[in-house]
């Protein structure tokens, strides 16, 4: 058992697997470590699956890393002091999950679904040190954690994987456009897809994105 600050679920890497890598996936808004867990039997071998229940309770099985909400104009805000925590902890429960598999940044990964999403980015631009690379499926650039960005050189050979539906509706494609114009100003390798589909991952892009971390693993840190 490793001893973490919030709950998760566990997949070890594959037996006798070497080196192994460590994947954290972080749920959307509304759900919990169990949905993306989900995805583990399509995870590469090498990589522990690590995912995680967000700290904050909406009901039974329902959680959120921060409340938010939307005015009639379309403005979008956001409970800073809950991100905030979730920020904190994320990098705390990365960082130690790290360390107790004796896996080195380099070898780890950040991955999340819309909510999710935005935690697995916002640790890779502003905790670049604790991790190689982030996954984002069907999310945004949250402006409130631009403030606390690393460094553009900390970026140097970090990988980011940012896909999204075209029909998404719950957050429209522009947002994902916004992440690709951030990131091609950042010296990191970005693979950036949309995919037909609404606010979901569909099977080619699993399919995709699990190619893309059987590739960071016979790929030399850059760094």
């Amino acid at each position: 058992m490793l001893d973490l600050p919030l709950a998760y679920l566990h997949r070890p890497a594959g037996a006798g697997v070497s080196p192994p890598w460590l994947l954290v996936l972080m749920h959307g808004v509304g759900s919990n470590e169990q949905d993306l867990f989900g995805l583990a039997p399509y995870v590469p071998a090498p990589f522990h699956v690590l995912s995680l229940r967000a700290p904050y309770r909406m009901g039974p099985t329902a959680n959120a890393w921060f409340d938010f909400s939307v005015a009639p104009d379309g403005t979008r805000s956001i409970n800073e002091p809950q991100e905030i925590r979730s920020r904190a902890l994320v990098g705390q429960t990365v960082d130690a999950a790290a360390r107790q598999l004796g896996i080195p940044a380099a070898r780890v990964v950040a991955g999340g679904f819309s909510q999710g999403g935005i935690m697995a980015l916002t640790l890779l631009l502003t905790r670049p040190e604790l991790l190689r690379a982030s996954m984002v499926w069907h999310s945004r650039l949250l402006a409130q954690a631009l403030a606390h960005a690393a460094p553009a050189t900390a970026l140097t050979g970090r990988q980011l994987w940012v896909s999204h539906g075209v029909q998404d509706n719950v957050i429209p494609l522009p947002n994902a456009h916004a992440i690709r114009d951030h990131a091609r100003a950042l010296p990191l390798t970005l693979t950036y897809r949309e995919y037909p589909g609404m606010h979901e991952i569909r099977p080619e892009e699993l399919r995709d994105s699990m190619a893309w971390l059987q590739g960071l693993t016979a790929a030399p840190a850059a760094d």
